[in-house]
């Protein structure tokens, strides 16, 4: 019977042995058991199904204290008692996916400059700017060089009655010569003759006396302006009148009595003078 326990205590000593995981643990509860066993001796004559009861009873607690201790490296030979030997390392798996992609870093610190770039193309031309202030005046430019000389058109001639009653109907000679130095009219006819054509300026003031007066301004055989003027008794009066014209090359200016004798009133002395003039205002450059 003794040997009977012994055996059960041994068998379950090494489950036991089993169920902690360590070979070199099992020596030592080995001994453990046979000490138990002789402790058991004074109880021999308590029925074996009592024994066996506490038995089953006590293995729970040491599979708890199995599990306490320090468990055995997987990777050593004697891994689970009988670990066989280390297999070939496995070939390299399959590349795993992309991750997602990071947050962005920090700004870094600014680069030094680079060389300057080539001329780009000319832009478009841009809206005109605001007029700027009035600048100052600028310095004198230098004296030119003597241009050409441009000759200098002149026409021009002022003269005065000395009949004291001219003939009516034909030009009036006027033969006192205040300034003719063209010679441009003619005192014999008493008719201004155009030698440069352009516009020129003529007048006329004419004493009246003794009857009245009538008088035109002619142009190429044609009246252009007219003047009457009405005599007072034991009065003198005055007659006057003026015209701008253009005149050609050729045309004459006159002045002359129209009508009847009475109304030739044209008066001239030595203290009142009846005057005819004209004079040149621009030529046609054009021409000349």
């Amino acid at each position: 019977m003794e040997e009977k326990i012994t055996f059960v205590c041994v068998k379950r000593t090494e489950k036991l042995g089993q169920l902690c995981g360590s070979r070199a643990s099992f020596p030592k509860r080995l001994q453990q058991a046979n000490q138990d066993s002789k402790q058991l001796e004074p109880m021999m004559s308590v029925p074996a199904s009592f024994l066996l009861c506490s038995l089953l009873l006590v293995i729970p607690h040491c599979t708890e204290v199995a599990t306490q201790e320090v468990q055995p490296d997987p990777k050593t030979p004697c891994a689970n008692w009988m670990g066989g030997a280390p297999g070939y390392p496995g070939h390299n798996g399959l590349p795993g996916r992309d991750g997602k992609d990071g947050k962005d870093g920090l700004k870094g610190e600014k680069g030094e400059e680079g060389p300057q770039g080539p001329k780009g193309d000319q832009g478009e031309m841009g809206v005109p700017g605001r007029e700027g202030p009035r600048g100052f005046p600028g310095y004198p430019g230098q004296k030119g060089e003597k241009g050409e000389g441009s000759f200098v058109y002149r026409s021009a001639f002022s003269v005065g009655l000395t009949e004291r009653a001219p003939h009516p109907n034909v030009p009036i000679r006027f033969s006192k010569i205040f300034y003719n130095e063209q010679n441009h009219y003619d005192a014999s006819t008493g008719k201004f003759l155009c030698s440069i054509p352009g516009t020129y300026y003529f007048a006329y003031h004419l004493t009246v006396y003794l009857t009245d007066v009538k008088v035109s301004l002619y142009k190429k055989d044609k009246a252009v302006i007219f003047t009457y003027d009405q005599f007072q008794k034991n009065n003198v009066d005055q007659a006057s009148g003026s015209v701008l014209l253009h005149l050609s090359s050729g045309d004459e200016v006159w002045l002359q009595v129209y009508g009847e004798g009475d109304n030739n009133g044209v008066y001239a002395d030595n203290i009142n003078d009846s005057t005819f003039m004209g004079f040149l205002l621009y030529p046609d450059l054009d021409i000349h």
